[in-house]
C-alpha cells in the first residue's frame, strides 16, 4: 500500500502524519507512507484544503484529521 499525506506542514498535516504511522504500526499493514509538501504538488490531486491522505493514487480524506477509529476503517478496506 502506498500512503501519501498532502500537507504544508501545519499542526494538522503533522498531526495526521503522526496518526497515520500509529495507525499503521499498530494494525500491521505493509505500507509505504510519503509527505507531499509542496503547494504544486499538492495541488495537482485537486485539493484545496489540507491535510489530505492518498491511499494507493486515489484521495480518501481531506481538510482534516480523522479519528484513529476512522482512519483504521479507511485503511483496512
Amino acid at each position: 500500500m502506498e500512503i501519501k499525506i498532502l500537507g504544508t506542514n501545519c499542526a494538522r498535516c503533522r498531526s495526521l502524519e503522526k496518526l497515520v504511522r500509529m495507525v499503521v504500526d499498530e494494525t500491521g499493514i505493509e505500507a509505504r507512507i510519503s509527505k507531499v509538501e509542496e503547494i504544486m504538488d499538492i495541488m495537482q490531486y485537486g485539493i484545496m484544503t489540507t491535510p489530505a491522505l492518498v491511499v494507493d493514487g486515489r484521495i480518501v480524506l481531506k481538510g482534516r484529521v480523522p479519528s484513529a477509529k476512522e482512519l483504521k476503517s479507511i485503511l483496512v478496506k
